[in-house]
């Protein structure tokens, strides 16, 4: 079906293109009586394509190229392709604008490489921040290149702070069995006073899980099934995104006893699900209790390094923790069945 006149159009254009759909709409005509275009934007797929166009048509981005400002092509950014991206992902890049909020006046087709580069050199943050920012440029250029504002991209020249070697190490074997000591006196009624000692099972979750805090602590109760014994979980990337985990056996009657509280939400406090903030203070009481001085990521530290030392399939440790395999072939080519995860979890043998 062809569309209205002056709707625009979805064109593939010829080679191998990362987005061969060229998006564009009829703005005039020249001299010789042939169209002039305005480009809208490139997309990989012609249905993603129209999709634009459509997105567009409802909210159409005039704008002049040669004087847009950096705030002016964020906000248009902001609305048309941060909506695309993850919930975590967005926090980051609005958190880093703040960072290059200095420029935002400036025209964007003026800006150039060492402006970006400085704003990176002088936020006065570490690796993380640095990366956010180089990030939130290098999507800004992009945006700005499909509309014809710049023609050249000069975040990839930029540079941030190295990823910083992880000082993280794994509970030890004692470690682990002390939590479990504790766990179970504390369903045997033993009295700890004000020490939360009920929330020790949340460390062996953790530890037999492979879970990110933020992703045990969204888990809803419909995504286990004890009968088939999986979670099915994970918010951070595409790869761990509503990934299937396999329950060890050893935290199965855990699992049972928080699916028995009755609650949408697996971890939770009267019905409610427990903030990170509020989860860490329960974590630093039982840390101090413990006298074990570890984070909540290392409980997912631990779960890859002793699988890893017990010899679990690595394509079957990547699915369980949402990691993409650096091998092309696992990555590409290698499927693990569930028994297979259920197999190579269960080297997490530790005894009690």
């Amino acid at each position: 079906m062809r569309n209205p006149n002056g709707y625009g159009s979805v064109v593939k254009l010829s080679g191998n293109r990362r987005n061969p759909f060229w998006v564009r709409k009829t703005v005039g005509w020249n001299e010789k009586g042939y169209p002039i275009y305005e480009t809208i934007g490139y997309c990989p797929t012609r249905e993603e394509g129209n999709i634009l166009l459509a997105i567009y048509n409802k909210n159409p981005w005039n704008v002049d190229r040669a004087k847009i400002s950096l705030r002016e092509l964020f906000d248009l950014w902001w609305n048309q392709k941060a909506i695309q991206l993850g919930q975590s992902n967005q926090r980051s890049l609005k958190s880093a604008y703040r960072h290059i909020e200095a420029l935002s006046s400036m025209k964007y087709r003026e800006i150039r490489s060492y402006h970006m580069q400085d704003c990176i050199d002088s936020c006065g943050k570490g690796y993380s921040t640095q990366s956010a920012i180089k990030n939130l440029w290098r999507h800004l250029d992009r945006f700005a290149l499909e509309r014809d504002i710049i023609t050249r991209m000069y975040s990839k020249l930029l540079t941030s702070s190295p990823v910083p070697q992880t000082s993280r190490e794994r509970f030890t074997d004692a470690e682990i069995r002390r939590i479990w000591e504790v766990y179970a006196e504390s369903q045997s009624g033993k009295d700890f006073g004000k020490i939360p000692v009920e929330w020790t099972d949340t460390i062996l979750i953790l530890l037999y899980s492979g879970f990110r805090i933020g992703e045990l602590l969204t888990l809803k109760t419909d995504h286990i099934n004890l009968q088939e014994g999986t979670f099915t979980g994970g918010i951070k990337t595409n790869a761990g995104k509503n990934r299937v985990v396999p329950i060890h056996s050893k935290i199965a009657p855990l699992v049972q006893r928080r699916l028995d509280e009755n609650s949408p939400f697996f971890i939770q406090i009267g019905g409610h699900p427990i903030t990170q903030t509020a989860y860490r203070t329960y974590w630093k009481c039982l840390m101090e209790f413990l006298h074990i001085k570890r984070t909540p990521h290392e409980c997912r530290h631990t779960f890859e390094s002793i699988l890893d030392s017990k010899g679990a399939n690595r394509k079957c440790i990547d699915l369980m923790m949402g990691h993409v395999s650096k091998d092309i072939g696992n990555r590409v080519y290698n499927h693990k069945t569930l028994e297979e995860l259920k197999s190579a979890i269960e080297l997490l043998d530790i005894s009690e």
